[in-house]
């Protein structure tokens, strides 16, 4: 015969065991509610993604002095100042390539943001349209850039024939690294200047570039 006081034991157990079983159910439904809701939540669809379109690149070659433009296709978004940080940004990569013709490290980061303004009376601004790109470069950029008058110029000459060939209005050029006006960019070209666009040309014709 079963001892009373086991009795007692396997029923308290046996009411435990129940309401355990009852506390977990609840917390295994709370959390497929969430899941749901989670799921219910979640976008239908895809983001949009930039559509490809042709761009030309100016692309600096330290060998000869030559600045090429290049033709890639890449996306492009429709806001002008975020275009033209895209671009810049795939200028700024064929550089950190290692076989880059004007080996520069950093690649599209070396771009934090691109600001476009009106240009009106200002040297080099005819047109009323003109407007101004403020290329604010990183700091990152700035202190990895190989130094000499040369190789400076190129990178600077090479942002504003980009800017200007792929956005027509752009007259006018002015550089910021981390926001702030710096002399140089690594100890040489002036960054304290408004550069002009007209005077970045290419100095071969346009080449159809390799898309990576």
């Amino acid at each position: 015969m079963i001892p009373r006081y086991q009795k007692i034991i396997f029923i308290v157990l046996l009411v435990v065991s129940l309401a355990m079983a009852a506390v977990l159910w609840q917390l295994r439904e709370r959390a497929h509610q969430r899941l749901l809701a989670g799921e219910n939540s979640a976008p239908t669809q895809a983001p949009q993604v930039a559509p490809d379109q042709q761009a030309t690149l100016l692309v600096a070659n330290d060998a000869d002095g030559s600045l090429l433009a290049q033709d890639r296709s890449l996306p492009l978004p429709t806001d002008p100042g975020a275009r033209a940080r895209a671009v810049l940004g795939r200028l700024l990569d064929l550089y950190a390539a290692p076989d880059a013709a004007h080996p520069v490290p950093g690649g599209a980061a070396g771009v934090a943001q691109v600001f476009l303004l009106p240009a009106k009376g200002q040297k080099g601004a005819q047109d009323s349209d003109a407007q101004l790109a403020v290329v604010n470069l990183t700091g990152a950029f700035a202190a990895s850039h190989p130094a000499g008058l040369e190789t400076e110029t190129l990178t600077v000459l090479s942002i504003c024939g980009t800017l200007r060939a792929n956005l027509p209005r752009v007259a006018q050029v002015r550089f910021l690294v981390d926001g702030q006006q710096r002399a140089t960019l690594a100890g040489h070209a002036d960054l304290t200047r408004t550069y002009l666009t007209a005077d970045a040309v290419p100095t071969e014709g346009t080449s159809q570039g390799n898309n990576p």
